[in-house]
């Protein structure tokens, strides 16, 4: 009996290897298309959360089934006014307050409050024992609905939402980021490896009600 298997020609390997490399090609294109993409970190607006220079993974797809929720850290497509760049730029945040929500600063233990509930906030920049504040001054803001209020963990040295807002003389639209924009979000940093871990929502945000 003759082992068909066996008795394949060698050279078939070597014929069907360009096929098999434009098919792992088409794939990596479509999953960094539409399911994963990786980002670096420019800046220290997220700090001590991500690093200058960290790698984090982004899921592109969940939005596409639900909204961000307040706590998750997001990609999104930085409005021409908080970029200044007309070809578009990718900033990463932490959705502080979603459509609906109403955000305040501050309680009298300098906390936010969202939806009448004060957020503790531990993962906001600290250094020597200097924590950044929640916000540099006071607002009272309500997120309008399919917008997101976003601000980085290093507040003290991020073009946030309540930057904007400041800017724009309070006008609230140019300070959200519409949900539209979001282009994914980060669930993981992968490099640098002795900083790899998973960038869950805080457990304090699940004290916050709905609007």
């Amino acid at each position: 009996m003759i082992d068909e298997q066996t008795d394949k020609p060698r050279s078939s390997f070597w014929k069907e290897l360009p096929i098999l490399l434009g098919v792992a090609i088409l794939v990596a294109v479509l999953v960094r298309a539409f399911v994963l993409q990786t980002f670096f970190i420019p800046s220290p607006s997220m700090e001590n959360t991500l690093k200058i220079d960290d790698r984090v993974l982004v899921n592109k797809l969940v939005y596409d089934f639900r909204s961000p929720h307040r706590g998750e850290v997001i990609v999104f497509k930085a409005p021409t006014e908080w970029s200044g760049n007309p070809d578009g730029e990718d900033f990463i945040k932490r959705v502080i307050g979603v459509g609906g929500d109403h955000v305040v600063c501050c309680d009298p233990q300098e906390r936010l409050i969202i939806n009448g509930t004060s957020l503790d906030e531990p993962y906001i920049f600290s250094m020597d024992g200097i924590r950044d504040k929640p916000a540099d001054q006071e607002f009272d803001i309500t997120v309008p609905k399919g917008r997101l209020w976003v601000m980085g963990d290093h507040r003290s040295a991020s073009g946030d939402s309540l930057e904007h807002w400041q800017q724009s003389g309070q006008n609230i639209t140019e300070a959200t980021i519409p949900e539209g924009e979001v282009v994914g979000r980060a669930f993981t940093v992968f490099w640098p490896v002795s900083r790899a871990t998973w960038l869950t929502v805080p457990e304090q945000f699940d004290g916050i009600p709905k609007p």
